[in-house]
């Protein structure tokens, strides 16, 4: 490497005019420390992720849904064929669907009595406020429609999110809605919705009331857990795109739903006895430090050393310590105005597909290995 190489992007401030645009705020003047890894994230997904060939997994943790992300954000991003499947905390999906079924949220301050909230029946996420109502009523609904007979079986998350998906949608219509929240979207789109601990959200306190009744609805984190494992596995098939395939793990915050996106890989070669490589592209924006030992911190170098990143593929990755909800409007207001949209996976129709080969490679190679 060259002494020029090196020493990197030369830093060239320009002062700040009336007429910047997004992209050339982010190319020019974000120019050092995260502002810097954010406009790394941005270039990264634009040249290399946001292309054919890329499988693209979003996890998603943090209170993003209740600010509107999902309608204004996520949704967009989906429908320019940008994210092909989706790893969420239950929470997300449940407060998504307030606004599929017409729900008021409102922006307030943090400046509040809390004791007063609770007797007049308001709700609080930090600076975000909505009537008890909302919550009584959407978990009508979701009771309503868990009753209905394509719900009576054991089920993965994504098939219960697809047809949860459905049914918002359809409400959605009869409201007239101008546009759609994540749920909705995901099932117009194909993309699979998957909750990496479905018991620990609002939607999964109802699945849990509705079985004292005698439901016969089951989630089943084994089916989650092999059909999220068969699409990183399926990501390389270069004959998905036409082209070389690779995989992308995107995770807003951490949590549970980073470890499950990040473990497809592991299942892989770990547990299944398969290919060793990891993801090729590893992203995330997280205000979590890495010297506390969780995972919602740890870096992508740590990645390695359990097989979630491929270590060849280290500088494609890249992580940004700041709010999720800072970086994610910049991250999604520049690649829609840099790339073209992406044909549509639709992930979900293909996951029997997927899952048949990934069990069918997985069984000659232990019958191979049994020998």
């Amino acid at each position: 490497m060259s002494k020029k190489q090196k020493r990197g992007r030369k830093i060239a401030p320009a002062p700040m005019t009336g007429d910047v645009g997004v992209v050339e705020l982010i190319d020019n003047y974000f120019t050092a420390y995260n502002g810097a890894r954010l406009r790394e994230i941005c270039h990264l997904l634009t040249q290399k992720i946001f292309q054919r060939g890329v499988t693209v997994g979003v996890s998603l943790s943090g209170a993003m849904t209740p600010a509107g992300f999902g309608i204004s954000i996520l949704a967009p991003l989906i429908r320019h064929g940008f994210i092909d499947f989706i790893i969420s905390t239950g929470a997300n999906l449940y407060h998504d669907l307030h606004y599929g079924l017409g729900y008021e949220l409102f922006s307030n301050t943090i400046y509040v009595d809390d004791v007063e909230l609770r007797k007049e029946g308001t709700i609080r996420i930090y600076d975000i406020v909505f009537d008890y109502e909302v919550l009584l009523e959407t978990d009508a609904f979701i009771r309503k429609v868990l009753q209905a007979e394509p719900f009576q079986k054991r089920m993965g998350t994504a098939e219960f999110h697809h047809l949860l998906g459905k049914c918002v949608r359809e409400v959605e219509i009869q409201l007239g809605a101008k546009h759609s929240c994540l749920l909705a979207t995901a099932y117009d789109c194909g993309v699979p919705v998957y909750t990496s601990s479905p018991g620990d959200s609002s939607i999964g306190m109802n699945v849990a009331a509705l079985s004292l009744e005698g439901s016969k609805l089951i989630l089943d984190p084994s089916l989650d857990v092999s059909e999220t494992t068969a699409i990183a596995y399926g990501a390389r098939d270069s004959g998905i795109d036409g082209v070389e395939g690779k995989s992308a793990a995107i995770m807003i915050g951490g949590g549970s739903p980073k470890n499950f996106l990040l473990q497809t890989q592991p299942q892989i070669h770990e547990v299944l006895g398969l290919e060793e490589r990891g993801h090729d592209y590893f992203l995330q924006v997280t205000d979590a430090r890495p010297d506390t030992g969780g995972l919602s911190g740890a870096t992508p170098a740590e990645a390695v050393s359990w097989g979630k990143i491929d270590p060849d593929e280290l500088p494609n990755a890249i992580v940004c310590y700041t709010d999720s909800t800072i970086a994610l409007p910049i991250i999604a207001a520049y690649t829609i105005n840099k790339c073209a949209p992406r044909p549509l996976k639709r992930l979900y129709d293909r996951r029997e597909q997927l899952l048949a080969t990934l069990q069918g490679d997985y069984l000659a190679q232990k019958a191979k290995a049994d020998k």
